[in-house]
């Protein structure tokens, strides 16, 4: 294979995660076992070729958009440049937000605390992915050894027990020294609300288990956030009474004193309920999987003679596992499985069951060594751009927005998008990468560049997906999903949302800011779904041209709101916002700059469409 043959898979939706370019109704085994039949391929290509319109990709139209593209976006990256050097009036209110950079002659933009804290540990986390598995095969040799039992390729359903009891063994034994290691005494605290969460499921009737699990885990977000991770110092000052203070005084060490000591012990993420949101989500996953799993208890793959090793991923996520597989063990190795416990991505606990039971066949070696080098050319990239573009420093340090042009304005907001959808891809990638070479294929976060995407329905599905799926599943669905047919339906779906985003910005931070950006995804929402209802694409068949030109000048509307929305929720805030737009509006410049910069987008949203269509040339259909 060349290099340039190499570099096309690497970037192929396969080696991003097989749920791309495959139904998740369809076992993978069946797709290993057609990936050499030259026939089955042809045939395949040729039913979804007849469906899609014919590429596009070397006519003039599209030679004048790589003209466009060509100049537009050195130009956006010089903007960017020209702005964080040194000789701009706005750099000394930010340069102590800059440190000094691995390319010689350029500082590196450190403004950023979460992403500056992965970059710290990068070394250490990648010391950590090869240690793991390595520490689990020693495990599995000397600890826990399992003898094969079966004389048939496919495991029997006694190694396959024996499988999970290995793996989720040294999982829950591995999750206690993981969480002593980052969190010090403060892992008493999460183990105990791992339990109270246990029992709610447990013991409760079944008719209450659903809004207990949801109060109790609603009510846990807020209770960090007021609590600040329940210090020790802080509880012993509220129950310690005076005379129990004095009586502690005089004996050499107070209550309060002994608190702060054991606070002090913090392990190495002190704070640990920053990243315990991650963990709800999980929690929530084992209490409703247990309490739907109790209408199909005598539901087996085995006794519906569905080849168990063979399962889709729809099955392993709609199948419930066993009586015996919601133990209190299991629980803990799946809630704080350690390649997945600080950022995620999400896994349901059916899935994870089942793929702890039997190896999934997505679990590639020569894919996830690409999905690796694809993961270290995106470090790569984020490193550069931080070294030359000070975007963020620039907005971190309150700067006076009148000083930049629209054009500046335009696109250190453009930019800044970009650097948040980075500094989250990668923890996600990483820590997918870790599971994925421990032999669990957790779904892909990530599906589209930030900037090639003009749907905000579309959006929502490709950003952070495993959450997406995860909102489906179970909040989503059980209340109702969505249907415009009447009003009735249409103000029940808009509540709907309503409610779903509510959540998910309660999840990220329980700020205004982020209650703000979700219910502003859901109000973007509706022009998106107004014009499909007036335009749709069935009374357009004969003239696609003409509907892929209307659909065009929507996506450029929405992709400005949805630009608006994410400053709003992850960047500059609603001040912010309205002092970008006050500032490339504040000249007729201003308009004529939103003007052509609207061509340019338009632009890029005929490619972005032609890339669907590529992908529908090859049967993929990604919904985003």
């Amino acid at each position: 294979m060349g290099v340039f043959s190499y570099l096309r898979a690497i970037y192929d939706l396969d080696t991003l995660d097989t749920r791309f370019t495959n139904s998740s109704s369809t076992p993978y085994k069946a797709v290993i076992e057609a990936r050499n039949d030259a026939a089955a391929s042809k045939e395949r290509a040729a039913k979804w070729n007849s469906k899609s319109q014919p590429s596009r990709w070397k006519t003039p139209e599209f030679y004048f958009y790589y003209v466009v593209l060509a100049m537009v976006i050195p130009y956006m990256f010089w903007v960017a440049y020209d702005v964080s050097r040194p000789t701009h009036p706005e750099y000394t209110k930010y340069e102590r937000l800059l440190r000094p950079g691995w390319i010689p002659g350029r500082k590196i933009d450190a403004s950023d605390s979460q992403y500056n804290t992965f970059r710290k540990n990068i070394p250490y986390m990648a010391a950590l992915l090869l240690l793991h598995p390595l520490l689990r095969r020693v495990y599995n040799a000397i600890v826990y050894p399992v003898k094969a039992t079966g004389q048939g390729s496919r495991p029997t359903p006694e190694e396959a027990d024996q499988r999970l009891n290995q793996r989720a063994s040294f999982d829950f034994g591995f999750a206690l020294i993981y969480l002593v290691a980052l969190h010090g005494v403060s892992a008493v605290k999460i183990l105990v609300i791992l339990y109270m969460n246990y029992q709610v499921a447990m013991t409760l009737p079944r008719k209450y288990v659903p809004p207990a699990t949801w109060v109790f885990n609603i009510g846990i977000l807020f209770a960090n956030e007021l609590c600040r991770g329940y210090k020790f110092g802080e509880m012993a000052a509220l129950i310690a009474s005076p005379p129990a203070q004095n009586n502690l005084v005089d004996s050499g060490f107070s209550l309060v004193e002994w608190g702060r000591w054991l606070d002090s012990y913090g392990g190495l993420m002190g704070r640990w309920e920053i990243l315990f949101n991650i963990t709800v989500l999980r929690l929530v996953s084992f209490n409703l999987d247990y309490y739907w799993s109790l209408d199909r208890r005598s539901y087996s793959p085995v006794e519906k003679q569905i080849d168990p090793t063979a399962l889709s991923e729809q099955d392993r996520v709609s199948i419930p596992a066993q009586a015996k597989d919601f133990s209190f063990r299991n629980y803990v190795a799946y809630a704080i499985y350690a390649p997945l416990y600080l950022t995620g991505p999400i896994i349901t606990f059916n899935d994870f069951i089942s793929q702890q039971r039997y190896k999934s066949a997505t679990i590639e070696w020569t894919r996830t060594l690409r999905y690796g080098v694809r993961f270290a050319l995106c470090l790569l990239a984020m490193e550069v751009i931080l070294h030359y573009d000070y975007v963020q420093a620039i907005s971190k340090a309150r700067p006076d927005w009148g000083a930049y042009t629209s054009a500046q304005l335009s696109v250190l907001s453009f930019f800044n998008l970009h650097l948040i959808w980075l500094k989250l891809l990668l923890p996600w990638r990483l820590f997918r990468l870790w599971a994925l070479v421990d032999g669990i294929d957790p779904p892909e976060n990530m599906v589209r560049c930030v900037s090639d995407n003009w749907s905000t329905l579309a959006f929502w599905r490709s950003w952070h997906r495993s959450f997406y799926r995860w909102s489906l599943r179970y909040i989503y669905v059980p209340l109702g999903g969505s249907s415009f047919r009447s009003a009735r339906d249409a103000a029940r779906s808009i509540l709907t949302y309503v409610l779903v985003f509510t959540f998910v910005a309660l999840w990220h931070d329980i700020q205004m800011r982020l209650l703000i950006w979700g219910w502003l995804v859901v109000l973007f929402m509706l022009p998106e779904m107004v014009a499909a209802a007036f335009f749709p694409k069935a009374k357009w068949e004969s003239r696609p041209t003409a509907y892929r030109m209307i659909c065009c000048v929507g996506a450029v509307a929405n992709t400005f709101l949805m630009m608006m929305a994410n400053l709003v929720g992850f960047a500059v805030g609603v001040d912010g916002l309205e002092r970008i737009i006050a500032g490339i509006f504040k000249d007729f410049s201003g308009f004529c700059f939103i003007v052509n910069a609207s061509m340019a987008m338009f632009v890029g949203v005929q490619v972005m469409f032609e890339i669907r269509e590529a992908e529908a040339r090859r049967g993929i259909n990604l919904k985003c």
